[in-house]
C-alpha cells in the first residue's frame, strides 16, 4: 500500500451517489470509469529541464535527451503517451533568471523539473517546485538531512557516502588520515566522518586547499608523515592535483589515496602505474550489468551520445547515467500512475497562488518505484536513494580495478584483498640471518606461527620498517651456532653470522651486530643505526636521596600521638599530685607565720608549661618540693631524655644520603683487583675489543680473562646477568644491553662511563647492492624519530620496567614504632603510679603529724585535709585552719616590737607582731 504525505486522492473531485440510483446508474458509473481509466495520461506529457551554460550540448544533456528519446520509441513504458522535454539554459550562479526560466516552463505546462545540478540555483528551483506540488527532480549532491518536499534526488545521500570511507578506512586500518577539501561545503561533506574518527581512533588532519595550495598543503602533509589522504576536490582540478603528487614526489607505496569523485577511471593514470602508489575510489555506475551493455551499445549509434573512451571501451560519467535513470524514474511513475489515477494538468503561473492538484500524487507515484537503472537498483525514501551498491576501484600496476563493493546493510565486501598490498615488488625474497637475543630479536611462544610471524623485536620491528621503505621481501632465520661471528686464528676462518654472509647463505644480517675492523675487512656494514659502547654491569645496593620533608618521619604516626596524650596526661597528673601534697603548699608570706592563707605553685596552666618546657629541654623556672611532684617530674625527664634521643637518632637516618658502598668504581678498580671476576660474552665483539686493544689496562683485563677464560666468559646475555645477581662478578657488556638490564632489575646498575664508542649495522656480504638503498632508509628512520620510537618501545614502554621510585622507598630507614621505644611509657606510667603512692603516704603522715597539734581524730583531719586539697577553685589564699605556720628568720624571739604605734608624720601605718 502506498503512504502518501497528503491524500491525493482527496484533492479530486468525488462522484456522490444518491441512494435512489437503480441498476442504471451503477451501470452508468461503472462506464465512465473504464473510460477514465483508459484515458488516465494526456498523449503529450511536458517535463522541464534547466541546465547551466557550461552544461550545453554536454554529456548530462545527451543522457536526458536520449533517455527520453528511448521511452518514447520503446512504447513499453508509456505506451498511449509522449514525453516531450522543455529544455532552458541558464548561467550559473545566476537565480534571478533561474527563476524566469522556472516560471516560463510552468506557464508553458511542465509536469516535472530536472536540475539544475548547481546547488545554489538547485536551491531555487526546489522552493518553486515546493510551492506548485511539482515534481523536481535532481542528481546532485544535496548536503541538507531536512526532508524536502517534491524533491527526488538519485545521488547517494552524503551521509551514507561518509559511511562507506568510514568502513573502508576501518578495513585498511587507517589510524592517521588527512583530509583535503575544495568547495567551501567540502568541510560540512565530511563532518560525519570526523565526528566518528573518535570511534575509530583515527587522527584527522583537515586543510583546504585549490589549485593554487595543492603543492602547499601537501609538502605540510608530508612533514606531517601522514600517508593515508582522502582527496574532496573538484574532478576538473583532479589533473592539477596528480601534477602536485608527481612533483613532491609522494607516489610511492606509502601513500593512499582516496578520493570521492565516481569518475576517477576518466582521468589519466599513466604516470601512477608501476610505481605502487595506492589509489582508491567508488563507482557507482553498475558497469557488469546486462542494462549497462544494452544501453551503451544504442548510445554508441548516435552522433552526440556524451560517452566516454577508457581504455578504448565506452563510459559514461555518472551525473549522465544518474539523469539517465532519474528520466526512467519519472517514466515508472507515470505508469504506475496510469494504472490507477487520472492525471489531469493546468497551466500555472508564478503570480498565481494555485497549485497542481494531481502533483503529490505523481510525487508519491516517483518515490515509490524501483527502477534497475545504469547506476543499480534505484529506490528512494522520502525522495532520498537508499539502497544501493557502489563498487570499490583500486589502481593496480597498469589498470584501475574493481576489488570489491559497498552496500549500506553489508559493508566492505573485497573480492581481492592482495590489492591493497600491492606494493610493485620484485620476486625476490632476501634471507635475513638474525641471531636471538633479547631485545633485538625474539621467538614468540605460541608454537602455531611460522615464517616471520614467530619473530619480535626492535631488530625485526627496524626490518620491517626498512623494507617497507626500500621495497623488498624477507625471511627471518636463525644463526646455526648462535654466535655473531669473531676471527679465529687457529683455523684462519670466521664463525657465526659472519660467516653465513661469506658464503653468501644469507642476503642480510639484522641483529645487534657490532661494526669493528676485522668484520668490516670481510663483509659490508650499512650506516650505523645505533650508537653504543662497553659498561660494567655490576650489583649494588640502591639508595634514594631525602625528601624535603622527611624529618617528619623518624617517629611514627601511633608515636606522636601517644606524645600528645602523655604530655596532657602527665601535665594533669603533675597539677593533682601538687595539690594532694602538702608540701608543695607553702605561705606566699613566710614572715606572717600565724596566717592561714597558703598557696600552691603548680595551677593548671603552670602544670603544663613545666611539662613543655622541660620537653623542649628548656626549663620553666618551677622547680617541684614534694617527692611525689618530682618523681612525676623525674620520669618526665626520662621520658623526654629517651623520646628526644630516639628522635634524633632516627632522623639522622632520615635526613642523612645513603652513600652506595661500592669496592669498584672503574675499569682500573677492576684491573687492580682479584676478589671480584669479571668476563664478557664468549666470541662477541667485546671479546675482540679486549683481546686485539693496546691500552695497557684493558690488555691487563684480558690477560686476566683468558687465564679464567672457563669460569668468566658466558654464552648469552642472560648467563652473565644471572652471574652479576649471584654477586662477586662484573660484566662487561654493550651499553644498549646493559641499560635494558639495568631498568629491568633495581638491583643492576652501571659502573664508570663507556670503555669505547661503536655501533650497530645491518650487515651485507661484499659488494651487495642492499647495502646503500638500506643506509639511505636508516638515515631517513633516524630522522624522522622512528628508530628511537622503537627503541622507547622495547627498551622503556614494556610491562617490567623496574620502578626505582618505589624500590628506594623501602630502602630508607624505618619510622619507630610502639615494639621499637614503647618501654619509655611503660617507665612513664611505673612513674606515675609510684607518684600517686608517695602523693598518699604524705598525705596520711601529715594528716598525723598534724593530729596531734590541733587535738582532732584521724578521720576527722584526714577529711578535712582532704576537703581542702580538692578545693580547685585555685591555688591562692585558701584558708588552711589545722596548719601552724612558723617562721624564725623573720621573727626572732628576742626582739620586741610594740604593738598599735602610730607615726604621723608617715603615711603608712604598720602592724607589729610579737
Amino acid at each position: 500500500m502506498l503512504k502518501f504525505k497528503r491524500n491525493a486522492l482527496m484533492r479530486k473531485d468525488t462522484i456522490h451517489l444518491k441512494a435512489s440510483f437503480g441498476i442504471y446508474s451503477i451501470l452508468h458509473l461503472f462506464l465512465l470509469s473504464l473510460v477514465l481509466v483508459a484515458n488516465a495520461l494526456p498523449p503529450v506529457i511536458r517535463v522541464g529541464a534547466i541546465f547551466t551554460e557550461d552544461e550545453r550540448e554536454g554529456n548530462i544533456e545527451s543522457a536526458f535527451k536520449y533517455a527520453i528519446y528511448r521511452i518514447n520509441k520503446e512504447k513499453s513504458l508509456l505506451p498511449n503517451t509522449q514525453l516531450v522535454y522543455d529544455i532552458e539554459y541558464v548561467p550559473r550562479d545566476d537565480s534571478f533568471r533561474t527563476t524566469k526560466k522556472v516560471c516560463r516552463q510552468l506557464e508553458a505546462g511542465v509536469q516535472a523539473i530536472f536540475g539544475p545540478t548547481d546547488p545554489l540555483l538547485a536551491a531555487h528551483v526546489q522552493s518553486i517546485c515546493e510551492a506548485f506540488d511539482i515534481p523536481h527532480i535532481e542528481v546532485r549532491i544535496d548536503l541538507e538531512i531536512s526532508v524536502k518536499e517534491f524533491s527526488i534526488n538519485l545521488y547517494p545521500s552524503q551521509n551514507i557516502m561518509n559511511l562507506a570511507y568510514r568502513d573502508l578506512m576501518m578495513y585498511l586500518n587507517w589510524t592517521k588520515v588527512a583530509i583535503i577539501y575544495e568547495e567551501d561545503y567540502g568541510l560540512f561533506k565530511q563532518q560525519d566522518l570526523i565526528h566518528s574518527s573518535a570511534e575509530m581512533r583515527t587522527e584527522m588532519y583537515i586543510r583546504q586547499a585549490n589549485p593554487e595550495t595543492y603543492r602547499q598543503v601537501l609538502r605540510a602533509i608530508r612533514q606531517k608523515e601522514i600517508y593515508k589522504i582522502i582527496v574532496d576536490t573538484n574532478p576538473t582540478n583532479i589533473k592539477t592535483f596528480f601534477r602536485s603528487i608527481l612533483q613532491l614526489q609522494m607516489n610511492d607505496h606509502r601513500y593512499h589515496y582516496m578520493f570521492t569523485t565516481f569518475d576517477l577511471e576518466t582521468f589519466d593514470l599513466e604516470d601512477f602505474r608501476y610505481n605502487s602508489v595506492n589509489i582508491t575510489a567508488f563507482r557507482l555506475v553498475d558497469v557488469g550489468s546486462k542494462r549497462y551493455q544494452e544501453v551503451i551499445d544504442q548510445m554508441q549509434k548516435l552522433q552526440h551520445s556524451g560517452l566516454d573512451m577508457i581504455n578504448g571501451m565506452p563510459y559514461i560519467q555518472t551525473e549522465s547515467a544518474l539523469m539517465f535513470d532519474s528520466v526512467y524514474a519519472f517514466a515508472y511513475g507515470l505508469k504506475h500512475l496510469d494504472s490507477s489515477h487520472t492525471l489531469t494538468f493546468r497551466n500555472l503561473s508564478c503570480n498565481s497562488d494555485r497549485v497542481w492538484s494531481d502533483g503529490l500524487s505523481l510525487y508519491n507515484y516517483i518515490n515509490s518505484a524501483a527502477v534497475d537503472g545504469l547506476t543499480g537498483r534505484v529506490n528512494f525514501i522520502e525522495g532520498r536513494r537508499n539502497k544501493f551498491k557502489i563498487d570499490i576501484l583500486k589502481l593496480k600496476q597498469e589498470i584501475i580495478q574493481k576489488v570489491g563493493y559497498w552496500q549500506p546493510d553489508v559493508g566492505v565486501n573485497i573480492s581481492d584483498p592482495t590489492a591493497f598490498y600491492d606494493s610493485n615488488i620484485a620476486n625476490i625474497t632476501l634471507v635475513v640471518m638474525t641471531r636471538e637475543e633479547r631485545p633485538y630479536v625474539m621467538v614468540k611462544e605460541d608454537a602455531n606461527l611460522t615464517g616471520n610471524a614467530k619473530f619480535e623485536g626492535f631488530c625485526i620491528d627496524l626490518l620491517k620498517a626498512i623494507a617497507q621503505q626500500v621495497g623488498f621481501q624477507y625471511k627471518i632465520e636463525l644463526v646455526p651456532d648462535n654466535m655473531y661471528g669473531v676471527y679465529i686464528p687457529e683455523t684462519n676462518s670466521w664463525n657465526g653470522i659472519v660467516q653465513e654472509l661469506m658464503e653468501r647463505r644469507a642476503d642480510l644480517a639484522v641483529a645487534s651486530m657490532t661494526i669493528n675492523y676485522a668484520r668490516e675487512s670481510v663483509i659490508d656494514f650499512t650506516k650505523p643505526f645505533m650508537n653504543l659502547g662497553i659498561g660494567i654491569l655490576f650489583k649494588v645496593p640502591t639508595s634514594q636521596p631525602t625528601r624535603l620533608f622527611s624529618f617528619m618521619n623518624p617517629l611514627a604516626i601511633e608515636i606522636w600521638l601517644y606524645v600528645l596524650a602523655a604530655y596532657i596526661l602527665v601535665s594533669f597528673a603533675l597539677f593533682v599530685m601538687a595539690r594532694f601534697s602538702p608540701y608543695e603548699w607553702k605561705n606566699p608570706h613566710p614572715c606572717y607565720k600565724e596566717t592561714d592563707i597558703v598557696e600552691n605553685q603548680f595551677s593548671i596552666s603552670n602544670s603544663f608549661w613545666f611539662i613543655t618546657g622541660t620537653f623542649l629541654r628548656q626549663g620553666s623556672g618551677l622547680n617541684p618540693k614534694a617527692t611525689s611532684t618530682r618523681i612525676v617530674g623525674g620520669c618526665w625527664f626520662f621520658f623526654c631524655l629517651i623520646i628526644i634521643s630516639s628522635y634524633t637518632a632516627n632522623l639522622a637516618a632520615f635526613l642523612t644520603v645513603e652513600r652506595m658502598i661500592t669496592p669498584i668504581e672503574s675499569a682500573a678498580d677492576l684491573a687492580d683487583q682479584t676478589e671480584i671476576s669479571y668476563g664478557t660474552l664468549e666470541g662477541g665483539s667485546t671479546m675482540t675489543f679486549f683481546r686485539d686493544s693496546k691500552i695497557g689496562i684493558y690488555q691487563k683485563m684480558w690477560r686476566y680473562m683468558e687465564n679464567r677464560k672457563a669460569s668468566v666468559f658466558v654464552k648469552s646475555y642472560e648467563d652473565g646477568i644471572k652471574r652479576v645477581m649471584e654477586g662477586n662478578y662484573a660484566f662487561l657488556m654493550e651499553s644498549t644491553m646493559l641499560d635494558y638490564a639495568v631498568q629491568r632489575d633495581c638491583n643492576l646498575t652501571q659502573i664508570g662511563g663507556l670503555l669505547d664508542s661503536k655501533g650497530y649495522g645491518i650487515a651485507t656480504p661484499k659488494g651487495s647492492p642492499w647495502r646503500d638503498k638500506i643506509s639511505l632508509a636508516i638515515l631517513e628512520l633516524q630522522e624522522k624519530g622512528i628508530i628511537q620510537i622503537l627503541y622507547d618501545k622495547w627498551w622503556k614502554n614494556t610491562g617490567d620496567v623496574c620502578n626505582r621510585d618505589d624500590k628506594s622507598k623501602e630502602s630508607k630507614a624505618n619510622a619507630l614504632g610502639v615494639e621499637n621505644i614503647g618501654g619509655v611509657f611503660v617507665v612513664l606510667l611505673c612513674g606515675l603510679a609510684l607518684a600517686v603512692v608517695v602523693a598518699i603516704f604524705e598525705f596520711c603522715w601529715n594528716s598525723k603529724k598534724n593530729l596531734h597539734t590541733d587535738n582532732q581524730s584521724l578521720c576527722s583531719e584526714m577529711a578535712e585535709e582532704l576537703r581542702f586539697a580538692m578545693h580547685c577553685q585555685g591555688s591562692k589564699s585558701k584558708q588552711r585552719p589545722a596548719l601552724k605556720r612558723d617562721c624564725i628568720k623573720c621573727a626572732p624571739g628576742s626582739t620586741y616590737v610594740p604593738t598599735n604605734v602610730t607615726m604621723p608624720n608617715l603615711g603608712v601605718h604598720y602592724n607589729y607582731f610579737n
